[in-house]
């Protein structure tokens, strides 16, 4: 009767139970949004250099491990690119800059392949929208890719994305283990009105959320 709904694993669960609603997460910190651009950046296969970005706060809550992996669970649902792509994005681990509006934001999380091995040094291409919903599409503004360490694990600094028109809130990732295809997905944000709109959205590609704005979420690859 329910086939065609995402198959909840535990992993899966005990992620969406730690999930708090983005404007609760938010409700402490200044609201702010800005005209600046922000921008979007693809996959790269070799490491450029990049301005260090600021450093956040340090969480005074931080997030649970990551869930212990189920052995076969399911791998994470592709989406589409967007339009905002852009090759040879820098290799940086913070997105942040002097001078950028918005709320910051902490996604940390592993990437595992289906029999729940770490993929160590697999590829994780970020770009999203600024705090007011552009994409930057002269530079790399809010672009940038990183590798997982040894035990698979990775972290990103940057700002909570904006509305794009007709979308929900959402970053975009290429994942890519050594030598494997690349997967093309997006996160998302809970809590938010406009996912139930957005016709991309899908329930298996939320992030879950913790206090002081830092978020998680493990990326589970055919490799």
């Amino acid at each position: 009767m329910h086939e065609d709904r995402p198959r909840l694993t535990r992993r899966r669960l005990l992620q969406l139970g730690i999930a708090l609603p983005l404007p609760a997460v938010l409700a402490a910190c200044d609201g702010a949004t800005g005209g600046d651009r922000a921008g979007g950046g693809g996959p790269a296969t070799t490491a450029g250099s990049a301005p260090a970005g600021s450093a956040t706060t340090a969480p005074s809550q931080a997030l649970p491990p990551t869930p212990a992996c189920d052995d076969g669970d399911d791998p994470t649902p592709a989406q589409t690119e967007g339009p905002y792509f852009t090759p040879d994005s820098p290799e940086r681990a913070s997105l942040l800059e002097a001078g950028l509006p918005g709320d910051r934001l902490t996604v940390a999380g592993t990437v595992l392949a289906t029999d729940c091995r770490p993929l160590r040094r697999a590829l994780l291409d970020f770009w999203q929208a600024d705090a007011a919903g552009q994409y930057d599409n002269q530079g790399y503004r809010l672009r940038g890719h990183q590798f997982t360490d040894a035990d698979g694990r990775f972290r990103l600094e940057t700002v909570v994305p904006g509305l794009y028109p007709g979308r929900t809130r959402h970053i975009h990732v290429k994942v890519q283990a050594p030598n494997r295809p690349v997967l093309t997905t997006q996160l998302y944000f809970p809590g938010e009105a406009a996912n139930a709109d957005d016709g991309i959205f899908r329930e298996e590609l939320l992030l879950a959320m913790g206090g002081d704005r830092q978020a998680s979420f493990t990326f589970v690859l055919e490799a």
